[in-house]
């Protein structure tokens, strides 16, 4: 556990934990009039609890609605009706006079939601138990769904209405319930050892969607805005996949799509979406005639050029002089450089000149994208139409660092590569810091200084700290992420080991004979096994949480990298850091915290001068 007062001492750290991030305003929502845009902000450095705030955008005044604690909040469609839980009590805010009312309820309430409308607002009751789907109206608080006391019969656990489910978040799926774009029908997940979808009126009246649930066990993606509603299912091994629409009166459904590859499927956020003349928007891959690339598609037609990946798309804007029913996609992706996320606006009116994108000017992609009418929010600034109008204000502690990584691509794969050299370095030896990643999936080489807050602390610390995203992160190309499919372990190692040798031929100070490794759940694993496998490269390491076994991950994260265990033993043999440390040469100090493993230095917790001490004590002295 860090303390405060490390977080104070640490300010790479604060900035990671969210200590240089309060302040800042963040769960962005633009009405779909676009003439309002809720978001949440505490009110300064240091102090966690978010409050609500509504940015007028004619005016471009700000008003706190409601103090905080305020963790989410959701809205009607326009933006005039918020709903929030605060200490488990259900509060309603109208967001045209400011005024807050708390709204009497049985149970503590989770996840509430206005109706487009505003009149009605859902909520989830016992989200870690029996969950049930309640909402709140003109016509007093009833039951919607829920089955509590009922077991399953194969399994004796509870019955789940409106919750995400398990595995549900390794997909980006965080909703367990929807609305009907009218405010009429609730869709809604429940889970009973498997995940089933319904359909409810709020007249009582209910249906089943219907798919083939035990061929696509997996619920991935659920989106209802405008038309029937849109899921997209995949098989357990996540090979293939479904986009389907869903009649929300039979609850029957219809192919739109169908998603496969040889590794895994992987869906785009955002996706799949009506267009307002009736295509379904898809994200897929294109990967044939020499292109590598994700892209979106429009009922099978290519929206976007290969060059560019695509890596969620945050809503639509209109077109200026174009049809009202074929606006532009607002996306954000990288053209080129892995490091550089930009927002891109991507027509889908077809042409004859084939896909048309055009890069936003300024506006490089943080965490807050959204759209709503022809308001545009990226990060903190507010556009209409192309024109910056605005921005929201934040009172977030300005970055501690500045800092320059070098950033680059080294050997004949191209890996993603920075070097982080202490502040004011002017030459000289320095040992090397190798800062894993949080796993495939996960990108850290960013040309973002957010980024690298922590790192300039540990290379300000004495080390030359070094980061490369090896085969198996975003933002390259879909086959450099999915060459690591049963293989992560040894990809994974050897694009480490190949891209530091690659780095001294542009970085001498490197000392490569004093090597050290930290890294935190699957980075901290990745660090065990790199200290165990390669100690000629890795004299050192300090494993955080470590990933001992894959088996005992979520098994869509499990599975989508390593195969089905039943029949892929081996590989899984092959990812154990048991099993590493079994077959291990002779090797550098190697601690984890929080895990034990026999045979290792273990502690069940460490503060981070503790860890400088040990990585400091056990790099070799220089030559």
């Amino acid at each position: 556990m860090i303390s405060d007062a490390e977080i104070v001492d640490y300010p790479g750290l604060a900035a990671r934990t969210g200590g240089f991030r309060h302040g800042a305003p963040h769960a962005v929502t633009v009405g779909a009039d676009g003439a309002r845009v809720a978001f949440l902000r505490s009110s300064g450095p240091f102090r966690p609890d978010p409050e609500l705030w509504l940015l007028d955008v004619a005016s471009c005044d700000e008003h706190l609605i409601a103090p905080g604690p305020i963790d989410s909040y959701a809205v009607d469609r326009d933006a005039r009706v918020a709903a929030f839980a605060r200490g488990g009590r259900l509060f309603r805010a109208d967001l045209l006079s400011g005024a807050v009312t708390a709204i009497p309820t049985g149970e503590p309430v989770h996840d509430p939601r206005p109706d487009p409308q505003g009149l009605r607002i859902g909520y989830v009751t016992d989200p870690g138990g029996s969950a049930t789907l309640r909402v709140h109206g003109p016509d007093g608080d009833r039951l919607l769904a829920g089955e509590p006391g009922y077991a399953w019969r194969e399994h004796g656990g509870s019955i789940a209405w409106g919750v995400a489910g398990a595995g549900a978040g390794e997909f980006g799926r965080t909703r367990g319930w929807w609305w009907s774009p009218d405010g009429n029908q609730v869709l809604a997940v429940r889970t009973a050892g498997s995940t089933s979808l319904h359909l409810l009126d709020l007249d009582d009246g209910w249906v089943d969607v219907h798919w083939d649930r035990e061929t696509y066990p997996h619920l991935a993606q659920v989106r209802w805005a405008g038309g029937g509603p849109l899921i997209t299912v995949l098989r357990r091994m996540q090979q293939h996949g479904l986009v389907l629409s869903v009649d929300p009166r039979t609850g029957e459904t219809q192919v739109h799509a169908e998603l496969a590859d040889a590794r895994w499927v992987e869906p785009i956020p955002g996706t799949p979406r009506h267009l307002p003349d009736g295509r379904v928007l898809v994200g897929g891959e294109l990967a044939h005639d020499g292109f590598d690339a994700r892209c979106l598609f429009a009922d099978g037609s290519l929206l976007t050029p290969p060059g560019l990946y695509v890596r969620r798309v945050a809503g639509t804007l209109p077109r200026a002089a174009g049809p009202a029913g074929a606006p532009d996609l607002i996306v954000e992706g990288s053209m080129g450089d892995p490091a550089v996320r930009e927002v891109f606006r991507v027509r889908t009116s077809l042409g004859g000149g084939g896909p048309e994108v055009t890069r936003l000017t300024g506006s490089r992609s943080g965490a807050e994208l959204a759209t709503g009418g022809d308001v545009l929010v990226a990060d903190d600034e507010v556009w209409r139409a192309d024109r910056r109008i605005g921005t929201l204000r934040s009172v977030a502690a300005g970055l501690p660092y500045r800092p320059e990584p070098v950033l680059e691509r080294v050997t004949d794969r191209r890996l993603p590569a920075g070097v982080l050299y202490p502040t004011g370095f002017v030459g000289g030896s320095l040992p090397v810091l190798v800062v894993m990643g949080d796993g495939p999936g996960s990108q850290q080489v960013r040309a973002e200084d957010a980024a690298w807050q922590e790192r300039q602390w540990w290379a300000d610390a004495g080390f030359a700290v070094v980061s490369v995203d090896s085969r198996g992160t975003p933002g390259v190309a879909p086959s450099f992420e999915k060459a690591v499919h049963r293989r992560l372990a040894d990809l994974a190692l050897a694009d480490q080991v190949d891209a530091l040798h690659a780095l001294t031929g542009k970085h001498p100070d490197l000392d490569l004979s004093r090597v050290a490794a930290r890294g935190r759940g699957l980075g901290g694993w990745l660090a065990a096994l790199a200290v165990l496998r390669r100690p000629d490269v890795f004299h050192c390491g300090v494993a955080r949480e470590p990933v001992l076994d894959w088996a005992a991950l979520p098994a869509p994260i499990a599975e989508r990298y390593l195969g089905d265990p039943a029949d892929s033993a081996h590989v899984y043999r092959n990812h154990s850091l048991t099993e590493a440390l079994a077959e291990a040469e002779p090797h550098g100090p190697l601690l984890l915290v929080g895990v034990e493993l026999p045979g290792l230095r273990s502690a069940p917790g460490l503060s981070l001068a503790e860890e400088l001490a040990f990585l400091q004590e056990a790099v070799p002295p220089e030559r």
